[in-house]
């Protein structure tokens, strides 16, 4: 039997994103009439990613309609998330996916001295847990708060409880995108929003495992399923602003040698890293899948895909999960009664 389902992915623009968007369209009843979503902070980007997705979708035979709209919304701007709350609200009665790919760095360059001692000394660790990318220290938002914990961490989870009714009326599933390098290391519980961290980006996925371990039972009770993942090792285009075409291809070249070796986690495409979240999203069996894992996308020296799931240390996950949701209190008094529109024709 068809359905009508409704998908919203955060970060739609990036290489993991469009990735989640055509394998969900794979993946899903060929029979179901699907809208993607598509979220971005400027509306000449959401239309690039909409005429990608639509060549895409020309290519496979798919009886069921593929509808498509766009959501635009700045994840380090309070307002800007109210008004996507409300966008959502009026436009549909539930969604039934809702993927938070938001990925965030304040990134200022590499230090080129550190990086080719590490690919001299430890080939494997420089391109799997890599020091040498240099991020910028307490950068804020306009809204005051620490800027890529708001971005990666607190808009979307803002988000995701403005529109529990939709998401409760779509009996969804919420996939959480973090990382291989989420360690307990990069996240000190006395700086929540990595205003003090040299290492944010990092620290944000940290946080999102912890905020993740601590609420998906509270989403199971209104009949959400959440899902904590991670998309291995891939090209991301938010970096190549540091690499010329010869450190690019050098790195792609030391991926594929991690991989050879037997690294797991170099997918290096993106459609492969996007392999987790859309099979937590699709094709886990709630009986079964352990909302408490994470899911990763990984590759056999051959690259072929499979999934593989790791234990999550949890340890200080209950003093995230009230930190924000005390912040969400907050700014939920803070936000009464505003709106920015933001909505413009295709």
């Amino acid at each position: 039997m068809s359905s009508t389902k409704v998908a919203v992915i955060t970060g739609t623009n990036s290489n993991l994103g469009l990735n989640i968007a055509y394998r969900l369209i794979e993946k899903s009843n060929p029979e179901d009439k699907l809208t993607i979503v598509v979220t971005s902070r400027t509306l000449p980007r959401a239309r690039e990613c909409i005429d990608l997705i639509k060549k895409f979708v020309n290519t496979l035979d798919r009886p069921g309609s593929v509808d498509y709209d766009y959501l635009l919304v700045d994840f380090t701007n309070m307002v800007s998330i109210l008004d996507a709350y409300y966008s959502l609200s009026n436009r549909y009665d539930h969604i039934n996916y809702f993927f938070v790919n938001a990925a965030q760095g304040v990134y200022s360059g590499i230090d080129w001295f550190a990086a080719v001692k590490e690919v001299f000394s430890n080939p494997l660790e420089a391109v799997t847990n890599p020091t040498y990318k240099i991020q910028r220290v307490g950068v804020k938002s306009k809204d005051g708060m620490g800027l890529v914990f708001q971005a990666n961490v607190f808009g979307p989870y803002y988000l995701i409880q403005k529109i529990l009714p939709l998401l409760q009326a779509g009996q969804a599933t919420i996939v959480w995108v973090s990382s291989i390098m989420s360690a307990p290391k990069y996240l000190s519980l006395q700086d929540m929003q990595l205003l003090k961290s040299d290492v944010s980006y990092e620290g944000s996925k940290r946080l999102v495992d912890l905020l993740h371990s601590a609420s998906y039972k509270d989403q199971k009770k209104l009949g959400i399923r959440q899902y904590l993942t991670h998309p291995g090792i891939f090209t991301s285009l938010s970096f190549f602003q540091y690499l010329n075409v010869f450190t690019y291809y050098g790195m792609l070249f030391l991926f594929y040698v991690a991989r050879w070796i037997g690294s797991s986690w170099h997918n290096i495409e993106g459609y492969k890293a996007a392999n987790a979240p859309v099979y937590v999203a699709t094709m886990a069996n709630p009986n079964f899948e352990m909302e408490q894992m994470k899911y990763g996308s990984a590759t056999y020296r051959d690259g072929l895909e499979y999934i593989k799931t790791d234990e999550v240390d949890t340890s200080g996950a209950e003093d995230v999960y009230q930190y924000i949701k005390d912040l969400k209190v907050e700014w939920d008094e803070k936000l009464k009664d505003q709106i920015k529109q933001t909505r413009l024709p295709l």
